[in-house]
């Protein structure tokens, strides 16, 4: 028997916003400063994984606050410097390559979290981090949230500066090497970047010999 066709509508379902309702509620538990925190660059051949922490001023929240994948570099830029002159504190760690390859990027996502969050100049009461993995080591109780980036305005927050701060790594790493494009793909595995290894060979240092098509070219 065939199937009748549904004369409903499919619209497309908007992703959410983030907000601070996370943070509200820990903070009518008496905490008082929460911090949020994300990373940036889990996935490039080259360069480091750059994670940031924010603790938002909840009285001055920047309007627009997104997952940074979610807005255009202009406006990352934007909210980048507003972010940094309202917020409480605020700190960004990295990992090199040759960290992530000496164990694995997991690990080295979740030790530049907890750098980012050591280097604030508030002791946060809390954390609220993107992903499904808690960082080990951290000074406070934390909480992971998945898709917390488009959650949570304080992960949003940190998901942009960990973006900003690792793409302007890439491109003033990319006036060194100029054959790879750095500045264009911020050492992911694009068709340009992927070519360039192939001529010109991977660098020490800076790409990363434990991620594919490297790790096979190293076998």
């Amino acid at each position: 028997m065939a199937r009748s066709r549904s004369d409903s509508l499919l619209l497309p379902i908007e992703p959410g916003k983030p907000d601070f309702v996370s943070e509200r509620k820990l903070m009518r538990s008496g905490i008082e400063f929460i911090v949020g925190i994300d990373e940036a660059g889990r996935g490039p051949l080259a360069g480091p994984v750059v994670a940031a922490a924010v603790i938002l001023n909840p009285k001055k929240i920047p309007d627009g606050l997104d997952d940074s994948k979610r807005l255009t570099a202009q406006r990352r830029e934007e909210l980048f410097d507003i972010i940094t002159e309202t917020a409480l504190a605020c700190a960004v760690s990295s990992i090199s390559a040759p960290v992530i390859d000496a164990t694995d990027i997991l690990k080295a996502a979740l030790e530049a979290m907890r750098r980012a969050v050591c280097g604030l100049a508030i002791l946060p009461g809390h954390a609220l981090i993107d992903g499904r993995d808690v960082a080990p080591g951290l000074p406070c109780p934390a909480t992971a949230l998945i898709k917390g980036d488009q959650r949570s305005v304080s992960i949003a927050a940190a998901s942009i500066l960990a973006k900003v701060t690792r793409d302007r790594m890439m491109a003033q790493t990319g006036k060194y090497f100029p054959l790879y494009g750095l500045e264009m793909h911020a050492g992911y595995g694009t068709e340009f970047h992927r070519n360039a290894m192939e001529a010109h060979g991977p660098v020490v240092g800076l790409h990363r010999f434990s991620f594919s098509p490297l790790k096979q070219r190293q076998a």
